[in-house]
């Protein structure tokens, strides 16, 4: 009997421990040696069956023996039971370790996507090198960065001025003066061609203004992907509103007052507002309608002025409401991005309706928040702190000429400039001014390295502006985006996987090539002076 029941243990054991699941295993079979494999598996089968029915006549004989010599059946169901608690944990010992390995896996391709065989806190940067390749690289684009603002803050005060020439004043928005922001205006554009970006703000006619509604105030049900946006509504401002509660912002706008009918404050002014800003049949201002009224604006105003210009004047992207590209004899060019803004409240925040590489948004009604004007005058705040010569915007520099060039071999991925400055901005609030002195350029460039590649690793790179409590006073920020919950940059890293890992091999890449392109766009001549492919090579 003990040996009967030693051979069911070892049968049910073998079957066990020849489950596939067990011990799985990539099928690497192929095609052609699977018939044989399953003829092999019917033949296994068959023998598994005449050894079952063999197995159940000798258990019946068994049992029958068992009744004889043992009536109470004991020994049996005590061996039976202590059989199967075992079977059933070596089971479930072998699910948690499939779940463990798969865990394992998970872990070490999240890690392997992140860290790969580079480490910013260690790569290899010299020191003089550094400086060697920003004087050779940005000297003459920076000198030429001067030279193209001068050019284009001239040239948009025309256009704009000629744009208010021809606008009805009691009918027509009215344009307020430029500001100009990003890496040109922040001066630390490196590579060409040398972009501007311009916003104009502009304004409804008295007595019309806008009412706003963002998406981190307490009535707002935006989604999630359109953080960071807003409504805005034109409203029509008249003293027989003004007292009535019906005028209040906080208000629904389905809500019904008796004094005042929805369309009684309604002229055929306000009706034609509306139909050139807002969406048909409602209050909400349009991006799409504002993109055609400033192109129709602009390409008037440019036929007023185009004689006294000896350049080409064209739209260079018919998406974006004032994408222009101005073509000099001499093949020469410059980018414009003039983009129509609306300013919130009395603040340096301002609703742009298309930023110029973002497609994401979709909504018409709904406006992007652009930050730019107070990320620059945080940037000059931070450089009246900073010591003389100071590396900050060199670190940029160099980090912006990288990603560019690994940009080019590797291809399109999530990371982007504005990125770049908001990890910049982030180690210029968390590390004393003494620390961003000239000489410690290679240190602070790793720092800056470093920080991007845990960003990376943690998919998070939180908004500088939205909801930082660290920014200064100084820089005037409404209080509800202050002490807004902050925005992830990198949440499309979250919800999509092969971007996040084309964008972690890019990073990667771009990390094990700096030493070599910077050495290489730092070689010299053996008399010093520098070679001849240099700005050339910077150019491209």
């Amino acid at each position: 009997m003990q040996g009967t029941i030693m051979r069911v243990c070892m049968v049910v054991a073998a079957t066990i421990l020849n489950h596939p699941l067990l011990f799985p295993k990539e099928n690497t079979t192929s095609p052609e040696e699977e018939e044989d494999l399953l003829a092999r598996m019917r033949e296994h089968e068959e023998r598994m069956q005449v050894q079952q029915a063999q197995l159940e006549q000798e258990l019946s004989q068994v049992d029958q023996d068992v009744l004889d010599t043992d009536p109470s059946g004991f020994s049996w169901y005590f061996w039976s039971a202590l059989s199967l608690v075992i079977f059933f944990t070596i089971e479930v010992f072998r699910q948690d370790l499939i779940l463990s390995e798969d865990s394992d896996m998970t872990a070490e391709d999240e890690e392997g996507l992140t860290y790969g065989p580079v480490n910013a806190e260690i790569l290899p940067l010299d020191k003089g090198t550094l400086n060697s390749f920003c004087e050779t690289s940005f000297h003459a684009v920076s000198h030429e960065s001067c030279r193209v603002r001068e050019f284009v803050e001239g040239f948009v005060d025309d256009l704009l001025e000629a744009l208010r020439s021809i606008c009805d004043p009691e009918m027509d928005v009215e344009v307020e003066d430029f500001v100009g922001v990003g890496s040109m205006f922040e001066s630390w554009r490196v590579c060409r061609p040398l972009m501007c970006d311009i916003i104009v703000p502009f304004a409804p006619p008295q007595p019309y203004g806008f009412q706003f509604q963002l998406w981190c105030s307490d009535s707002s049900d935006f989604p999630l992907d359109l953080q960071g946006c807003g409504r805005i509504n034109l409203i029509q401002l008249n003293e027989s509103c003004s007292e009535c509660l019906c005028g209040s912002s906080n208000l629904n706008e389905d809500m019904l007052c008796l004094l005042h009918n929805r369309n009684s404050h309604r002229t055929p002014a306000s009706r034609d507002l509306e139909e050139l800003l807002c969406l048909r049949n409602t209050p909400h201002l349009s991006k799409d309608q504002v993109m055609k009224w400033f192109q129709i604006s602009v390409t008037k105003a440019w036929g007023q002025i185009s004689h006294k210009y000896d350049f080409e004047l064209t739209f260079r992207n018919l998406d974006s409401p004032g994408a222009l590209k101005v073509r000099f004899r001499s093949g020469k060019v410059v980018v414009l991005n003039v983009t129509p803004a609306v300013q919130l409240d009395n603040t340096d925040a301002y609703f742009i309706s298309h930023f110029p590489a973002d497609s994401a948004n979709s909504s018409d009604t709904h406006w992007h928040l652009s930050f730019t004007v107070c990320e620059r005058n945080l940037l000059k705040l931070f450089a009246k702190s900073l010591p003389e010569n100071s590396c900050h915007l060199r670190c940029l520099q160099i980090l912006s000429f990288l990603h560019k060039k690994q940009t080019a071999l590797s291809g399109s991925n999530a990371l982007c400039n504005y990125h770049l400055k908001t990890a910049l901005m982030h180690l210029l609030l968390s590390k004393r001014s003494s620390a961003w002195r000239p000489q410690n350029l290679d240190q602070r460039l790793r720092d800056l390295l470093s920080f991007l590649q845990k960003s990376l690793q943690e998919k998070k790179l939180c908004h500088i502006i939205i909801g930082n409590r660290l920014i200064p006073k100084q820089i005037r920020i409404p209080e509800a985006i202050r002490t807004a919950e902050p925005v992830n940059l990198f949440r499309s890293l979250v919800l999509q996987r092969q971007l996040y890992s084309r964008t972690v091999e890019h990073f990667q890449e771009m990390l094990k090539n700096a030493p070599v392109l910077i050495r290489e766009y730092t070689s010299h001549l053996p008399n010093g002076s520098l070679s001849r492919g240099l700005h050339a090579a910077v150019e491209s």
